[in-house]
């Protein structure tokens, strides 16, 4: 089995990019783009799970996995 040396290598980091992308045309695209508390809040969170996802990678330990 390969080593993973960069977060962006993780297959769940690429599914949680593409989730993002997906938020991203929901929301400007769909009558989300009016509600613009929950499009903010619904866009920051997708984005949130990319960093939680780089920031576990980056403490080298498997405790958080």
């Amino acid at each position: 089995m390969a080593t993973i040396t960069r977060f962006e290598d993780l297959e769940i980091w690429k599914e949680a990019r593409r989730l993002a992308k997906e938020i991203h045309l929901i929301a400007v695209h769909t009558e989300l783009r009016s509600d613009l508390r929950f499009k903010n809040q619904i866009k920051d969170s997708s984005g949130s799970v990319m960093d939680n996802i780089a920031e576990g990678f980056e403490r080298d330990g498997n405790l958080e996995f």
